[in-house]
């Protein structure tokens, strides 16, 4: 027989009542309409901070269990880019107002960088990216990037142990190719066109990462290695005071290791008793660790009390984008 777990409920209450008071703000305080149900019928979206609301605090509810977190975290993420990219599709093909904006921008994560470099100019979404690193570290890279869904998916499977090679230098060389060519795109006077085509093929290159070498070694090598907004994120979370540590009790059994898919369980890492710098904190390695060694950290809080607060936190922020992240 199950027992009452008050923590799982108070989590999931707590990310309907915060999610569905932000969207209700949302929804009534701004003229031009924001959430999409609203868009199309007076007074919907209502109806969408409902629906909303309840979602998220369901993946809160089923994702407090260590056991099916890394499942449903799975299923959440899947859902979020599926809803991302179908509104992409049906602002192209269908109406406009699918577009938050009313316009197209690029869906690809490194645009976040390369867009303010060349336009010279401040970004909204760079700025909600920013605020996510404040509130819940590098859970961008683990629950909130489309992209991140699709190479999750790809590296289904158990992990082989065997560590990614060349990892940190592939890392920050594409990191700085990006940077460079965008400067000297800007520098030259390129067209936005150019510019456009240039941020294209390297999307088109991450896919090719993730179809090609994701799937065979079974980890997000596109997020990890790839993904300049994810090498961003490997060192930007530590303006946040959330962490994932690795307690004494740890015995150095690398079960852990098989279920991260961001290679941050490497023997090194649990020596030293931290993940490796490419810890999203998704917590999928949890279940696996028979002595529970490896725990969230928040300031003064318990380890319980700290991935609650993460849990809330990551899927308030989530649910809230799922209402709000359109093109």
């Amino acid at each position: 027989m199950k027992t009452f777990n008050n923590s799982r409920w108070i989590v999931a209450g707590s990310v309907f009542l915060f999610v569905a008071f932000v969207l209700s703000m949302i929804q009534w305080k701004t003229d031009l309409p924001m959430l999409l149900f609203e868009r199309f019928a007076r007074g919907a979206g209502w109806i969408e901070v409902g629906m909303v609301s309840v979602f998220g605090a369901f993946i809160a509810y089923k994702m407090h269990d260590r056991k099916e977190s890394a499942r449903w975290r799975k299923i959440s993420w899947t859902v979020f880019s599926v809803w991302f990219f179908l509104q992409l599709f049906l602002g192209i093909l269908v109406d406009m107002r699918f577009l938050l904006t009313g316009e197209l921008h690029l869906p690809v994560p490194a645009m976040m960088i390369s867009g303010p470099l060349y336009r010279g100019e401040k970004s909204v979404m760079t700025l909600l990216f920013l605020s996510t690193l404040v509130l819940t570290g590098p859970a961008w890279c683990s629950q909130l990037c489309y992209f991140g869904a699709i190479d999750n998916l790809a590296a289904k499977g158990k992990t082989a142990r065997k560590p990614i090679r060349g990892k940190f230098v592939y890392k920050h060389s594409l990191l700085i190719l990006l940077i460079s060519a965008t400067l000297l795109l800007r520098l030259l006077g390129a067209s936005a066109l150019l510019a456009t085509l240039a941020g294209a093929l390297f999307g088109l290159g991450g896919l090719l990462v993730i179809l090609l070498v994701s799937r065979k070694q079974r980890r997000m090598v596109h997020c990890t290695v790839y993904c300049p907004i994810g090498t961003l994120v490997s060192y930007l979370r530590y303006i946040s005071p959330f962490r994932m540590v690795i307690e004494s009790s740890c015995d150095v059994c690398m079960a852990c290791s098989s279920h991260c898919k961001y290679d941050a369980l490497r023997l090194e890492d649990i020596r030293k008793k931290r993940p490796g710098i490419t810890c999203t904190y998704c917590g999928d390695c949890l279940a696996s660790c028979k002595s529970r060694s490896i725990r969230y950290k928040f300031l003064g809080l318990t380890s319980e009390q700290a991935r609650n607060l993460w849990l809330f936190l990551t899927l308030s922020v989530y649910s809230i984008f799922l209402a709000m992240g359109r093109i």
